[in-house]
């Protein structure tokens, strides 16, 4: 029989039937050693095949190749890696100014894993009723700038009044999407924002750290009223890249891979090579400054691999 994994808790899989039947699934122990790697080798968004051994138990013996999926390094064993989610027409990554604050840093590294596995994505700029003062506003237009600058879709959004809310649901009915971001961003009242009858648990902002409090434990797909299905994913401290060479960093930036072709070296790494037509459109405005430091800040990362 086949299904579709809704929830992963580790151990424990929820798994919805073409009938809507939710069975509680464990897996193989064939399974989990034939995926060592990683912390997770079922995802959300799964298609698996499962066996009943007993009325709404079953085990899963097998999974469906993948589309894609989104990934990114365990927080407590960095040789491993995490499956955020699988099988996903499109991520949207929540970010936030501030209340908690959002790095540039941390938004380039969820784009570049979206792009080395083929998964367009969008920022949602959340909790814009917030951003009163000119400073956030300038802050605001130059995340719009530079990422509409390198190909990316930006929303300003709020929860509390409606922005684009309506927006959204309509990007998302008939979709299967993934919406990651750190922990306190919204991500769980936006769900519940878009679709009243999805019910998730959610949790003030620290005042005395202001940052997110952990609601959402465990990955968990909801079906919306229009058709559409969005996975919740745990907040996120940190995003660290897995098994990047360095060599291939720049294929993950658009803007960076666009301009190295006309590279004079064909083994650029766009830090210091003469004539690396890179270089000279980062001198011309033409690539963002905080994505050239990033795409440096990454090369330099001794967790991104030389061949």
């Amino acid at each position: 029989m086949k299904g579709i994994v809704i929830k992963s808790t580790g151990s424990w899989y929820k798994v919805a039937t073409e009938d809507k039947t939710i069975i509680d699934c464990k897996i193989k122990g064939k399974i989990r050693l034939d995926n060592s790697k990683s912390t997770n080798p079922i995802a959300v968004g799964d298609y698996v095949f499962y066996e009943l051994e007993e009325a709404n138990v079953g085990v899963i013996s097998k999974i469906e190749d993948r589309k894609n999926y989104i990934i990114r390094k365990a927080s407590n064993l960095s040789k491993q890696s995490s499956i955020i989610a699988a099988n996903v027409d499109r991520a949207y990554i929540v970010v936030t100014i501030h209340s908690p604050q959002t790095l540039l840093s941390f938004i380039d590294r969820f784009l570049v894993s979206a792009e080395a596995y083929d998964i367009p994505c969008t920022l949602l700029i959340n909790k814009c009723d917030l951003y009163t003062s000119a400073e956030d506003e300038e802050t605001l237009q130059n995340w719009e700038t530079t990422y509409a600058q390198v190909g990316y879709k930006t929303m300003r959004i709020s929860t509390v009044t409606g922005l684009n809310i309506s927006n959204l649901r309509d990007e998302l009915a008939g979709k299967t999407c993934v919406l990651a971001g750190n922990s306190g961003v919204g991500k769980s009242s936006l769900i519940q924002a878009l679709d009243s009858s999805v019910h998730i648990k959610t949790t003030a902002i620290s005042k005395s750290h202001n940052k997110g409090q952990h609601t959402t434990t465990f990955a968990e797909m909801y079906t919306l009223s229009n058709s559409g299905y969005i996975i919740d994913t745990p907040g996120i401290k940190a995003f660290g890249l897995l098994d990047f060479e360095k060599e291939e960093l720049g294929h993950y930036f658009p803007e960076i891979f666009k301009n190295s072709h006309t590279c004079q070296y064909n083994n650029c790494t766009h830090t210091h090579e003469p004539n690396c037509a890179v270089l000279v459109a980062v001198e011309n405005g033409e690539i963002p400054i905080s994505r050239y430091e990033n795409y440096i800040s990454f090369f330099v990362d001794e967790n991104t691999k030389h061949r």
